[in-house]
């Protein structure tokens, strides 16, 4: 910055030689400013923490004819005007209320809800085996198995498969397959629970599971059908041919699998499979789809009911033999 120098009142009156020296000077103040040195003027230490000082020192040092002409008068407050005009850092509607509310909530976001079941080992097929669907749930698999190759999985399904609720198909039969691989490649035990419908592809992907670990809600259904020859639009008919020939291959590929998990013969399958076959948890039970109906408390409840003979001795029902 520049600093102007006060030139001293002298006490003595000075000889006619001096004044005629000064007599070309400025009698009031001399500037020690030139604006066309080349010699840059020291700025003071100032606190870096300070944003008025530093704002300051930068323009003192790039272009200090700001600081030096000034108007003389003006409304704005010294200084201040080299400072843009204050913006509001975020409307109202964006201040965060969470102090106002619950001190202790979160600062950020919570994670998504399958990266939650994620945490608990758990995977959730709620949707047709569609591409995107097929694509998280191989990645899932393939993580639970790198974060801990020994604890059990636990997937849960509540799915229809490769086709709507309508019938309509959505994706292709080997979206189903690709899991059941990546299923069977895996070290760990699959756990695998049926929720709501277990419809085709979905219903393998629950037979599939660890022997002995696939369970099945009460009131959930399960269904095994021929796959659906997806839409031919104006194909011509050899192109229609072709895909129904491996509509074909593929159904006989899903009665093997399914043949292999249930313990049944492949014939048995097929026959079943020439119409949608419907199981409800008993059903499917008997078939081989599951290994245990899952409700809570069932087991105290199983090992305190009595048998049927000790309920008719209690009844005081005798038993006659036949006649």
């Amino acid at each position: 910055m520049a600093a102007c120098l006060q030139v001293p009142m002298a006490t003595s009156i000075p000889s006619s030689s001096s004044s005629r020296s000064l007599r070309g000077r400025p009698t009031q103040a001399l500037c020690a400013f030139n604006s066309k040195s080349s010699a840059k003027i020291p700025v003071p230490p100032v606190n870096p923490k300070d944003p008025f000082l530093s704002k300051l020192a930068s323009v003192a040092t790039t272009s200090p004819e700001t600081l030096l002409n000034r108007p003389s008068n003006s409304d704005t407050p010294p200084y201040l005007d080299i400072f843009d005009s204050p913006k509001l850092m975020a409307t109202p509607a964006q201040v965060e209320r969470s102090v106002s509310y619950n001190e202790h909530r979160p600062r950020r976001p919570p994670p998504d809800l399958p990266s939650l079941l994620l945490h608990g080992r758990i995977v959730y097929i709620g949707m047709p085996l569609v591409p995107a669907v097929t694509e998280l749930v191989i990645a899932e698999l393939m993580y639970l198995q790198w974060m801990d190759p020994k604890e059990p999985m636990y997937l849960y399904i509540n799915s229809t498969g490769t086709t709507r609720d309508d019938g309509e198909t959505v994706g292709m039969e080997t979206e189903g397959f690709a899991i059941y691989d990546a299923m069977m490649q895996l070290k760990n035990e699959i756990h695998t629970v049926a929720v709501g419908a277990a419809i085709g592809q979905a219903c393998l992907l629950l037979a599939a599971g660890t022997k002995g670990k696939r369970f099945m809600m009460p009131n959930a259904k399960a269904m095994i059908q021929q796959p659906r020859v997806p839409s031919s639009g104006l194909m011509p008919a050899s192109d229609v041919l072709i895909r129904a020939k491996e509509v074909i291959i593929n159904r006989d590929t899903l009665v093997k699998l399914v043949a292999k998990h249930t313990e049944n013969s492949v014939e048995t399958v097929a026959n079943v499979m020439k119409r949608p076959f419907y199981m409800d948890a008993t059903r499917a039970k008997e078939f081989g789809v599951i290994d245990k109906i899952l409700w809570r408390g069932q087991e105290k409840i199983m090992a305190e009911a009595a048998p049927p003979e000790e309920w008719d001795k209690g009844a005081g029902i005798k038993v006659l033999d036949a006649i």
